[in-house]
């Protein structure tokens, strides 16, 4: 039986993508800072998969000491870890001259250092299987400013970075990364903005495109994922 770990689990896109996993036979491990909503989640899980193997780990990510709890409970629950998915992250808007002290390093710490410090982590496991496959949840922030994009589009294009970076490192322990950068996706975070559902992605549309990537062949590898909005960006 296959493996995943999804971070940022408990809803919007970190929920589809387990949903789609659990859905193809994985056994998963999910990680979100809210304990009740993770176990939500994975009781409408197991309604729809009663035989599903769902291991459910509330840490805050952004911290050394959340990355180190998720990383145990992996190590003594997986064998291995055939998908890594770093889903994690949080999105305040500003401009970099008008934003709050303390937001850039809030950013990074949710947005880059939980990936990197969890991708160190569990690494070794996926070297010594020698193969694996990484997806870090980057944006079409992390290509292009935008008004307000502020600290986020920072830790957007830094997240980009360390997914091309280690893409180069691990092509020859056979462990692929690809990188998903999405526009406009109907979240929670969008439910009260007064956009229509019907003008911006589904989370599913992601959880999809993952799927495919995943599903090719051991010798094919989509580096970079682009989505946007048929209709273009907001």
């Amino acid at each position: 039986m296959p493996n995943a770990v999804i971070t940022g689990a408990s809803q919007g896109i970190g929920k589809a993508i387990a949903e789609k996993l659990i859905g193809h036979g994985f056994t998963v491990v999910v990680c979100a800072r809210s304990k009740e909503n993770l176990h939500k989640a994975a009781e409408e899980w197991l309604l729809q998969q009663p035989d599903a193997k769902i291991v459910v780990v509330s840490a805050d990510l952004s911290t050394e000491a959340g990355v180190a709890q998720l990383s145990e409970v992996v190590k003594k629950t997986l064998p291995t870890v055939d998908i890594l998915v770093n889903n994690a992250g949080t999105y305040q808007p500003g401009t970099l001259r008008e934003e709050p002290e303390g937001i850039l390093e809030g950013m990074i710490a949710t947005n880059l250092y939980s990936a990197y410090r969890l991708t160190r982590k569990l690494l070794p496991m996926m070297e010594a299987a020698k193969c694996g496959h990484i997806f870090n949840m980057c944006s079409v922030a992390s290509l292009k400013a935008y008004p307000n994009g502020g600290s986020y589009s920072i830790s957007k294009y830094a997240l980009l970075g360390f997914s091309d970076n280690l893409r180069e490192e691990l092509r020859e322990h056979n462990i692929k990364v690809t990188s998903i950068c999405p526009g406009a996706t109907y979240s929670p975070s969008w439910e009260n903005s007064g956009v229509s559902p019907e003008r911006i992605m589904e989370v599913n549309d992601i959880a999809d495109v993952l799927w495919n990537a995943y599903s090719l062949s051991r010798q094919a590898l989509v580096e970079t994922i682009v989505m946007r909005p048929a209709l273009g960006d907001l």
